[in-house]
């Protein structure tokens, strides 16, 4: 998997993607951490396996949109799509820690070591996180990769989202073909290819 990313990150010849890939590997736990604490991926190299689903399902999303609508083409390279779907979570690196937890097992509760999650050392939203990541290391996103990214989570995030937010997002939508692949394939991948231990 790792190769694959790194390969595919590469692949887009964008500025800075070396800073990107030498967060990746050296200073973050991208190839090892989980996608969630208790579903889709919840076991180490979880986000890795994820980010890597999101991608080849919504290149597959993206073939058969443009056979239906070719004027998308434009709209969805494979270099954005490599951008935004190998690197929408790139929020969840170093949050995660193990710990005990209680579990009932065949009618007994067990003390296990899962994953928790400690958000403290940089408190903020999930897509918006990961913009503001990617943009600290200098790498240039396109204005369709930041809506993209910022807004993948959509439902999962609305109920705690002002009606301005809303807005936001309902435009978003209007302007970005980019996000429908995106929440199309996260959700996807999430929900039918990944499983939860």
């Amino acid at each position: 998997m790792k190769v694959k990313i790194i390969e595919l990150l590469k692949s887009t010849e964008r500025e800075r993607i070396d800073k990107v890939i030498e967060y990746l590997e050296s200073k973050s736990d991208y190839f090892i951490a989980p996608a969630s604490t208790m579903f889709h991926g919840n076991y180490s190299g979880g986000l890795a396996e994820h980010s890597l689903n999101v991608y080849n399902v919504a290149m597959r999303v993206k073939k058969e949109m443009v056979e239906m609508k070719p004027e998308l083409a434009n709209r969805l390279s494979d270099e954005s799509i490599a951008v935004v779907t190998l690197l929408h979570d790139l929020c969840k690196t170093n949050v995660y820690k193990i710990e005990k937890k209680n579990r009932k097992i065949n009618g007994v509760w067990v003390e296990q070591d899962a994953y928790g999650v400690d958000y403290s050392k940089f408190p903020l939203g999930h897509g918006e996180k990961s913009v503001i990541m990617l943009l600290t290391l200098g790498f240039p996103l396109t204005r369709d990769e930041m809506m993209a990214i910022r807004w993948h989570m959509s439902a999962w995030e609305l109920a705690f989202q002002s009606a301005e937010a809303k807005a936001n997002l309902n435009e978003a939508r209007e302007q970005c073909p980019l996000l429908a692949v995106l929440q199309a394939a996260d959700g996807l991948a999430s929900a039918l290819l990944e499983v939860t231990k």
